[in-house]
């Protein structure tokens, strides 16, 4: 009975240290997590880029709180604050006033983006807006929203690598 309790546990070990080499992984970095990430949470959720909004953009129902946090994938964790906006006006008007919101609060444009994207850096963060079309939301649970997925419903990100 003693070999049939080794022999899952041996196949376990050796199957965590083949992926680890497999992946560039090792096990320090899979214990990594978000602990000790609070105040970098807190600091994204300050940033005043969250709350510049066109003037016709309206913080969208039941994302009236920013939302904020951390997430750890495969030895990575990044912290994010995120607010979801509804606006009757068009795309390229919330593009305009973002460009001209970022700029001002000493973002760049990302020069690895893809032509059209709204995404920025400044220091170790970026900055993406995300404008939101009935899939996306959803992917994300919220179902439909033809407040968001009409006129330009978006999301205004910032993460960084903790």
């Amino acid at each position: 009975m003693r070999a049939a309790r080794t022999r899952p546990v041996s196949l376990l070990l050796a199957t965590a240290l083949v992926t680890s080499a497999l992946t560039g992984c090792t096990l320090m970095d899979l214990a990594r997590d978000c602990e000790g990430t609070a105040a970098r949470v807190e600091e994204l959720a300050a940033l005043r880029v969250l709350d510049s909004r066109p003037d016709e953009a309206t913080v969208a129902r039941g994302f009236e709180e920013v939302d904020a946090g951390c997430w750890s994938d495969s030895g990575e964790v990044t912290v994010y604050a995120e607010r979801t906006y509804a606006c009757p006006g068009t795309r390229a008007g919330v593009a305009a006033h973002y460009r001209t919101a970022a700029q001002q609060d000493g973002w760049s444009p990302d020069p690895d983006a893809a032509p059209g994207d709204l995404i920025f850096v400044k220091k170790t963060m970026n900055l993406r807006i995300t404008f939101l079309t009935a899939e996306l939301l959803a992917e994300g649970g919220h179902g439909s929203r033809p407040d968001l997925s009409t006129g330009a419903g978006y999301s205004i990100t910032v993460d960084s690598y903790a």
